[in-house]
């Protein structure tokens, strides 16, 4: 609800969608430069493993992982809990990532507004 009415009562113009693009540089702020992030499994490995498009992110190798142990030891699958670990915590990592992305993009349309505030008072 808090971001909901910061999008579109409060605050519209320093509150980014969370549906769009970033707009600032993604190496603002960074001198010596960020690691990429890379997609290790393939989009035809995904495919053939008829993963939905939902779960296709930076996570899906190990979700292509967890899935072939479950294969592997069916009727067991408490075997593959393991997979499953690294495949939940990969997933946790990679929201809280998105919410550190959200959260810097928020800072700096805010940032920006400040700004261009005091230089409009000033002049």
């Amino acid at each position: 609800m808090g971001n909901a009415w910061a999008l579109y009562v409060s605050n519209p113009d320093g509150t980014p969608a969370p549906s769009q693009e970033p707009s600032f540089d993604p190496l603002y702020g960074f001198p010596n430069g960020r690691k990429e992030r890379v997609m290790i499994a393939t989009d035809e490995e995904l495919s053939s493993a008829k993963i939905p498009l939902e779960n296709r992110d930076y996570c899906a190798h190990l979700l292509l992982k967890y899935q072939s142990c479950r294969a592997d030891v069916w009727p067991f699958p408490y075997k593959c809990a393991h997979e499953k670990h690294e495949y939940l915590t990969c997933e946790y990592e990679d929201y809280i990532l998105r919410m550190k992305e959200y959260e810097r993009e928020r800072r700096l349309l805010q940032r920006k507004q400040r700004i261009e505030a005091k230089s409009k008072s000033s002049e």
